[in-house]
């Protein structure tokens, strides 16, 4: 559809400019009013701003997943030999990784309360809430920039539409200008507002499409982060058990 939105743009252009003039880029930007390149302007950076956003989204993601798969098998290793110094330092190591940000969280907690004098249940509890707090903030983190794009994505194609409105109010003036009704009368406004309508579609649909990757990528992080804390949760319970059962 958009494709064809561009031809009819550039057939209406040509029909403008006469014979002797042929479509191009410039062509087009010098038959649009102020307020449409306005409209073309706004939407451009809308694109460049979502592109940069799904290139930062991108390249975090997949460094998370990377460091994670490395992270995983090294700090199971630690903490079946009981070694949670390091642990945390292994953990430290992966500061790309969403699992590290969270399990290092749990075991500073855990760690602290077992040096202090605190009862064993509190020390369990801290570690949780370490956990949720940790699991929280990498949350956030993970989903910064993603917000823009559904904003871009839901508002592209009413900007789009804005500049449509502003072609047909073109195109009429165009027919009263001219006091004809012929496609010369109203090429200029028209190809305004297919122009400006592909490009919205343009910006649109590609933010839509990675809004939607991104956030199924969220979620998948999310649930790897509650599986890790609740395995460490987990971990906690029986290392304090066995210390108990030890005294």
């Amino acid at each position: 559809m958009v494709l064809q939105l561009q031809v009819w743009a550039m057939m209406l252009l040509q029909e403008a400019s006469g014979p002797a003039v042929s479509f191009d880029p410039r062509a087009m930007w010098g038959q649009m009013g102020w307020l449409a390149r306005v409209v073309v302007i706004i939407l451009f950076i809308m694109s460049a701003w979502s592109i940069g956003v799904m290139i930062d989204r991108a390249i975090a993601f997949n460094g998370a997943r990377q460091q994670s798969r490395q992270f995983a098998p090294a700090v199971a290793g630690a903490l079946r030999e009981g070694k949670l110094d390091e642990a945390i330092k292994i953990a430290d190591r992966f500061n790309k990784s969403h699992l590290a940000k969270v399990v290092v969280a749990g075991l500073q907690e855990f760690r602290a309360h077992q040096l202090s004098a605190d009862i064993s249940g509190e020390e369990i509890e801290a570690s949780r809430r370490a956990l949720e707090r940790a699991e929280a903030i990498v949350h956030a983190e993970l989903k910064r920039g993603v917000s823009t794009l559904a904003t871009i994505g839901s508002t592209g194609p009413f900007v789009g539409l804005f500049g449509t409105v502003v072609g047909i109010i073109n195109a009429f003036k165009g027919i009263s200008t001219e006091k004809s009704t012929g496609l010369g009368a109203v090429a200029g406004g028209i190809s305004e507002a297919l122009v400006t309508t592909a490009v919205g579609l343009f910006v649109a649909i590609p933010a839509v499409w990675a809004y939607n990757y991104f956030t199924n990528r969220v979620e998948a992080f999310d649930v790897e982060m509650g599986n890790s804390s609740s395995e460490l949760i987990d971990y906690f319970l029986k290392r304090t058990q066995k210390a108990t059962a030890g005294k």
